[in-house]
């Protein structure tokens, strides 16, 4: 697998911030640099807004509809896949698992 290529760009931190951040680099065993992006890739999730919004969403019973095959979640109504092969359970509680587009895919729990 070939890596990314990589962009450099000057950061200016105050000494206080600078000191901050490599006790922290420090103690966490990385370098300034290697811990600057980890912190960065943490507030810059990748995946669209459904998958950082949805995934790990509970479903409870009255968000799902069982007769159109819809679930409303976050105010939108999706189309659903269930993770198991099995005819959805009007009574029990899901967590979203997966997101592609308007599709949805339902975990019970």
């Amino acid at each position: 697998m070939a890596k990314e290529p990589q962009k450099r760009f000057l950061l200016r931190l105050d000494q206080h911030l600078f000191d901050r951040v490599a006790a922290a680099a420090d103690a966490d065993g990385r370098s300034i640099n290697a811990y600057i992006a980890q912190v960065l890739a943490r507030a810059a999730p990748a995946g669209n807004w459904e998958q950082r919004q949805l995934i790990g969403r509970a479903i409870s019973k009255k968000e799902l509809d069982v007769k159109s095959g819809l679930v409303l979640v976050a105010g939108i109504y999706y189309r659903y896949l269930l993770e198991a092969p099995a005819k959805p359970d009007a009574t029990a509680t899901y967590t979203v698992i997966e997101s592609h587009g308007n599709i949805l895919t339902l975990k019970k729990i």
